[in-house]
């Protein structure tokens, strides 16, 4: 199965377990897949870059990446927070790390009127999931 569509089939159980935030339904984020590397230097790992666009009001379900995850906010602004950590507020220019260990317990828009967009890069284990929801 190629790596879209894993993303697509990730993405698609992880949203059908979301319930709407603030009216607002899952269906409400989006994921593009930019490129898919393997590691040649790292055998058994890949680097997968995706942009996560949140419409107003979208949230992620809890789950983790079982990878190194880079996240980038292009535009909007968005919350994040894993356990045990700070819950953050991040706008265009903004960075935040999960390691592949982390429960990502926090993702959303932060605007219930504005979209958000950001870039993720992930290190994991090439073919694992994008990510698992808890």
């Amino acid at each position: 199965m190629s790596i879209r569509k894993r993303i697509a089939a990730a993405v698609a159980v992880a949203l059908s377990a979301v319930t709407p935030v603030s009216g607002h339904a899952s269906e409400d984020v989006a994921v593009n897949e930019l490129v898919t590397k393997p590691l040649q230097e790292f055998p058994g790992k890949e680097v997968l870059m995706i942009t996560v666009t949140y419409a107003p009001g979208a949230a992620d379900p809890v789950h983790r990446h079982d990878a190194h995850g880079f996240i980038y906010v292009l535009e909007g602004s968005i919350v994040m927070q894993v356990k045990g950590g700070k819950e953050v507020t991040l706008s265009p220019g903004d960075t935040f790390y999960e390691g592949p260990h982390d429960l990502h317990i926090i993702g959303r828009n932060a605007s219930k009127t504005v979209p958000a967009r950001f870039l993720v890069v992930l290190l994991k284990n090439t073919g694992a999931p994008v990510f698992t929801v808890e």
